[in-house]
């Protein structure tokens, strides 16, 4: 999520900035004293806030003193079940869920594919969000502090502003998180993020809001004569995606670093001497690496699970030697969940103050009145759905999320995230996206093997059934006996994840697991085509269960011939 500009390059802005960082990040930490009671302080300010709401009227929000009556009042929502209140609201009616008027409404893409409408409403930006907000910045701004030195020191990938941005019927802005300037909205002068004062960070505004893959590459042709130290990108679909687009658009990068122009007009002073600098690299090595573009790279700023915790590794070294993944927090447009408070690799500090938090066990379908778990209530090594209510207007509201705990630290629960709650269930087997994940790993870890991405779906092959097919794209070639080691490895380990796939494997109901090896770039090339259709950047994220025919056909012709 992201903001303007703000003050980068004002004095003193910088000083005030980690100030703020680290105090966030202190009084987050300290809440694991009284977890509980924290807990409780935040249902009794909601259901005070919002008492007066229909929502509130209708589920009896002023008569509720505990967690346990909370529970029984109000059934767990998905975002379908409060689509209905969330409609009236972005239509322009007051008081509906929220007792503050949301000011924009966060967009998201869904596991079908709808454009939600996420509320934001003041106290919610003070409350829930901007106190993660800030903290998730300190391991990066501590570890890291050459990343605040010059304003062109981040390429922060996800900064996408709008002049112009869509709007509900109510005429409030229906953008992403990325899109909104917080320092205008909600007068936090101090949100503007690193990067989002570089060069690249305003482009012309004669390249159309819908263009994305021209803004991309504007940005990417201006930053490659910058000393970038840290690329941001939250969703690391969109950091895996940089290496290939400077191999692809190369050429025209360095011809407009030698002319001196942005997409064709003249821009900045031509400077052959750069271009000189750049052409020499990739004919020396043979390929473009953002090592070798900017070679003193320090971090990269992404989630480090799920997906990404399979291909992290080959990715890190892309950027340089010694680069640091360091996680981004686990959260949705809808709200927080963890937020790093150090440089753990892949968890999170769960984020007491910022809404009531409730778990179920991840093998459990998730209804209205499924009971609940809560913080103080979660085990190390366990994975769980996660369900939050906060004073924004989401009440008990099932994010679609599982999450891992790992631990707990200074009282609170550390957690990462696993993957998205929606099964693959074609025979009876009830994968989980988690699952599957820990399986690849299993047979990457045991085989010595890397990968570029991967996703899997059930196909009925004639003469051979139902099976998993998983389409990987490799590292390096994998040689006949490696590939049947994985095919193996990867039946065994989904069968110790899953008592279910174990069941109907012995049943005969699904044959054994079935490998496709794809060129090493077919990812890249999809995430590329996708975001060229017009979807934001941020939105085209890793699915490893490719449930549309037409799309997981179009990979499959990747297969290197």
């Amino acid at each position: 999520m992201t903001a303007g500009s703000g003050g980068w390059g004002t004095p003193g802005h910088e000083d005030r900035y980690r100030e703020r960082v680290f105090s966030e990040r202190a009084r987050l930490a300290a809440e694991g004293a009284d977890l509980a009671g924290r807990q409780r302080e935040v249902l009794a300010d909601l259901l005070r806030f919002n008492a007066g709401t229909e929502y509130g009227r209708q589920h009896g929000f002023d008569r509720i003193r505990t967690i346990d009556e909370y529970r029984r009042a109000v059934p767990i929502n998905d975002y379908a079940a409060l689509a209905p209140w969330i409609e009236r609201a972005a239509a322009g009616e007051s008081g509906v869920l929220s007792a503050d008027d949301p000011v924009v409404y966060f967009t998201s893409s869904g596991s079908t594919g709808e454009h939600k409408k996420i509320p934001v409403t003041r106290r919610f930006m003070r409350t829930t969000f901007l106190p993660f907000y800030y903290a998730a910045w300190a391991p990066l701004i501590q570890h890291f502090p050459d990343v605040l030195a010059r304003p062109d020191a981040v390429l922060n990938l996800k900064h996408d502003p709008l002049t112009a941005p869509p709007t509900t019927a109510g005429g409030k802005p229906h953008v992403g998180a990325s899109q909104v300037d917080f320092g205008q909205k909600f007068g936090e002068p101090l949100s503007a993020e690193p990067g989002t004062a570089a060069p690249w960070a305003t482009l012309p505004s004669d390249v159309p809001p819908g263009d994305h893959l021209e803004k991309t590459y504007l940005r990417l042709r201006l930053a490659v004569q910058s000393d970038v130290r840290c690329v941001i990108g939250i969703n690391p679909a969109m950091i895996t995606a940089l290496p290939y687009q400077l191999n692809l658009w190369w050429s025209r990068i360095v011809k407009e670093v030698r002319d001196g122009t942005l997409g064709g007009v003249p821009c900045v002073a031509p400077d052959p001497d750069r271009a000189a600098h750049l052409e020499a690299l990739a004919d020396y090595h043979g390929a473009v690496r953002p090592s070798l573009v900017w070679p003193r790279m320090r971090a990269l700023f992404c989630w480090t699970t799920g997906m990404a915790s399979l291909y992290l590794p080959v990715l890190r070294e892309e950027f340089g030697a010694g680069v640091t993944a360091l996680p981004a927090p686990t959260a949705a447009s809808e709200g927080p969940v963890a937020v790093p408070l150090d440089r753990h690799a892949t968890a999170g500090s769960l984020v007491a103050s910022a809404a009531l938090y409730e778990f179920v066990e991840a093998g459990v379908d998730l209804a209205p009145d499924t009971p609940t778990l809560l913080p103080e209530e979660i085990e190390p090594g366990r994975d769980y759905h996660v369900v939050f209510s906060h004073v924004g207007g989401l009440y008990r509201y099932a994010v679609g999320d599982v999450v891992r705990v790992v631990d707990r630290v200074g009282g609170l629960p550390r957690m990462e995230y696993a993957g998205r709650a929606n099964r693959s269930d074609a025979a009876g087997e009830r994968l989980r996206e988690a699952q599957v994940i820990r399986a690849l790993r299993a047979a990457l870890d045991a085989t010595g093997l890397q990968l570029h991405n991967a996703a899997c779906r059930v196909e009925d092959v004639p003469g051979e059934g139902l099976a998993y097919t998983f389409a990987i794209s490799p590292r390096t070639p994998w040689h006949a006996d490696e590939s049947a080691r994985v095919r193996t490895l990867l039946d065994a380990t989904l069968a110790g994840e899953s008592p279910d796939y174990r069941r109907v494997r012995a049943d005969g109901r699904l044959g054994p697991v079935r490998l496709r090896l794809l060129a090493p770039d077919a990812f890249r090339h999809e995430w590329l085509r996708v975001v060229a259709e017009g979807v934001r950047p941020t939105q085209v994220k890793d699915r490893l269960f490719r449930q549309d025919e037409a799309l997981w056909k179009r990979l499959l012709r990747s297969e290197p011939s």
